[in-house]
């Protein structure tokens, strides 16, 4: 397969699956003129990391990941592992998430919204105590 067709299969743009071979993620044979030659195993590669980047796995993770699915000795506990230290991540920036929508709602709860200057969100920005109305 050339770069369009894996892309295709695959579901990733080609200017993402270049990226995965300059960082050695995939390496598609080339063929005698120099062009990439894509297998069903790299498309399949490159799905997987299509997958694992869509879960908010990171570079370096994909890469682990990728090694522990070739890996027919692995142990389930090492996946384990990295998906749960991952998930303990989601879990601790959706909590950062709300406590922001919660200060945002608040601010925009106690702004007037209209032609006075005072604005309790821009006072906050700036550090400034909120009074409360």
């Amino acid at each position: 397969m050339n770069i369009s067709e894996v892309a295709a299969a695959s579901g990733l743009p080609a200017k993402t699956i270049r990226y995965y071979e300059d960082i050695d993620l995939v390496r598609p044979a080339r063929s005698a003129n120099g062009y990439r030659a894509f297998s069903e195993r790299d498309a399949h590669k490159l799905a997987f990391l299509g997958r694992a980047r869509s879960l908010g796995f990171s570079i370096e993770e994909c890469r682990t990941l990728l090694s522990l699915y070739e890996d027919r000795d692995r142990a389930s506990a090492d996946v384990k592992q990295i998906a749960t230290g991952h998930l303990d991540r989601i879990a601790r920036k959706i909590a950062e998430l709300q406590a922001m929508q919660a200060t945002l709602e608040t601010l925009v709860t106690q702004c007037h919204g209209d032609g006075r200057p005072d604005c309790p969100i821009l006072d906050d920005l700036a550090g400034i105590e909120v009074q409360q109305a």
